[in-house]
């Protein structure tokens, strides 16, 4: 069963924008950390960004601090990834996760929101690809 959902990714030219958007069908979804992961072919899964329950702490991977920008919205069950100024190097498929237990472990740091073993939902991912 699909918990996560999804959307948003396409082609879009280097420079441009995206914004991708991931639904959970979970009511414990205003209880969770929410992260953003990326796969491109070949590579291992990566960490992108991740939000706590509350919207309250963010984390960015280097590689995207200052371009992207995670929010979510806990009224529709939903976290987004607005992505400016894309480069090719962000092509890949992305994909949301659900960290159930963050809320509860006293602390939320990047060392948690990084660690992709410390999330229970997968979604199935968007593609995004960027043209040069």
């Amino acid at each position: 069963q699909v918990y996560l959902v999804e959307s948003g990714g396409g082609l879009v030219h280097h420079g441009g924008s995206l914004r991708l958007s991931c639904v959970s069908s979970k009511h414990t979804f205003k209880d969770s950390a929410m992260a953003w992961f990326r796969q491109a072919a070949e590579n291992d899964r990566e960490f992108v960004a991740a939000i706590s329950w509350n919207g309250n702490t963010v984390y960015y991977a280097d590689a995207v601090n200052g371009r992207f920008t995670i929010s979510r919205d806990n009224s529709k069950n939903t976290v987004y990834l607005q992505m400016n100024n894309l480069k090719s190097e962000d092509t890949a498929r992305y994909f949301c996760a659900a960290d159930l237990a963050a809320m509860y472990a006293g602390s939320y740091t990047l060392t948690t929101a990084r660690d992709k073993k410390n999330y229970d939902y997968w979604g199935r991912g968007t593609q995004v690809t960027v043209s040069s």
